[in-house]
Parts: structure tokens; C-alpha cells; sequence
């Protein structure tokens, strides 16, 4: 039980959860928990990718700015964004100003635009059998077969900054796999 930490509530939880009140929150009221809408998800996928190579408390932080400036993540509407909105996101100081990543959430909200079935439909036609809870942090994959192949035809259909990784970071935050460890209290 040393990956779990007890809360100032008594509440046993995943040990990163207990390092800032933003990880408590959305430890609690969101990781894990099943997303199956569009916009949701095109939201989750962007702000993975946003994170890569930088610490996930400062994302969650500024996680209003970002929705802000990606107009709520309405992929119909980030997909019309144009030169000058990624001149506004690059002058945007509330959000991680990486042209990259910008450059790439615009392609990928086009991207999902162009799926017939929408991104929900795609996105959980990856979700692996359930499985049990891991035991401790050691016995968490940073990805998996199925976290390949999804990125693999994410890549395929033109999406960015979705690799074998942060695709099974986004399967974890979406609910399509139950990361929390055996003794956290929450419940999906």
C-alpha cells in the first residue's frame, strides 16, 4: 500500500493524487471516469499531447485557459482555426505556447472532423478487456498493445503527438482502463 496516500479526508488514494489540490480533484472527480463524447475527448487528446514533456499539475492549471483559447474544444470550431489563431495561441501566456502542439491540435481537431463515426467511436473500438486494478505504480504499463495500435491509426488518418504513450495516458484519463490501485477508494 506504499503507491496509496490517505487524504486530509481519511480517503485512501493513488499516491500522485496527494501532491497538489488540482491532482485531488481530478483524481477524484475525473481520471478514470468514462468520457464518450466528441468534444471531451478531442479536449483530453489535446491536452495529453500538451503535457508531453512537462508536468501534468501545470496543465491541469492552466486547463481553463486552455479552454478559453480552443473555444471549449468544439472540434467543429478549432477545425476552422487558421494562421492567425495559432499567431493567438503562440501570444497566448494562460496556455503552453508550443507552436508543435498548437500547429497539431488544429490538425487533429480536423482530423477527428473527418471521422464518419466521430472520435468516441474510434477511440473505444481500442478499449482492452477489464482487467484488474494494479497492485502498485510498478505494475502500470506506460503503454500497451492496444494503446499501439490505436496510436498507429491515429497516425494513420493524420493525427499528431498521439504515440503509444500518451495514447495510454489517454485511455487511462477517458475511463477505457481503470488505473487507480487496488485500495484507492474510487470507484468507476
Amino acid at each position: 500500500m506504499t503507491d496509496l496516500v490517505i487524504g486530509a479526508d481519511g480517503l485512501a488514494r493513488c499516491a500522485w493524487a496527494g501532491a497538489a489540490p488540482e491532482y485531488v480533484a481530478y483524481h477524484d472527480d475525473e481520471w478514470g471516469r468514462e468520457v464518450r463524447d466528441d468534444d471531451a475527448l478531442y479536449e483530453r487528446m489535446t491536452l495529453e499531447a500538451f503535457q508531453s514533456g512537462l508536468s501534468w499539475l501545470t496543465i491541469l492549471r492552466k486547463r481553463p485557459a486552455f479552454r478559453a483559447a480552443f473555444r471549449g474544444f468544439a472540434i467543429g470550431e478549432v477545425a476552422t482555426f487558421g494562421e492567425d489563431d495559432v499567431a493567438r495561441l503562440l501570444g497566448d501566456t494562460g496556455i503552453v505556447r508550443n507552436r508543435a502542439k498548437i500547429e497539431a491540435a488544429l490538425h487533429n481537431a480536423r482530423a477527428a472532423a473527418d471521422l464518419p463515426d466521430g472520435l468516441a467511436a474510434l477511440l473505444w473500438s481500442y478499449a482492452p478487456p477489464p482487467r484488474e486494478r494494479p497492485a502498485s505504480f510498478a505494475d502500470v504499463p506506460a503503454f500497451t498493445a492496444e494503446s499501439k495500435a490505436m496510436a498507429k491509426d491515429l497516425k494513420k488518418r493524420g493525427f499528431r503527438f498521439v504515440g503509444p504513450t500518451t495514447a495510454y495516458a489517454l485511455m487511462q484519463a477517458i475511463g477505457m482502463v481503470d488505473d487507480h490501485l487496488v485500495g484507492c477508494y474510487v470507484n468507476r
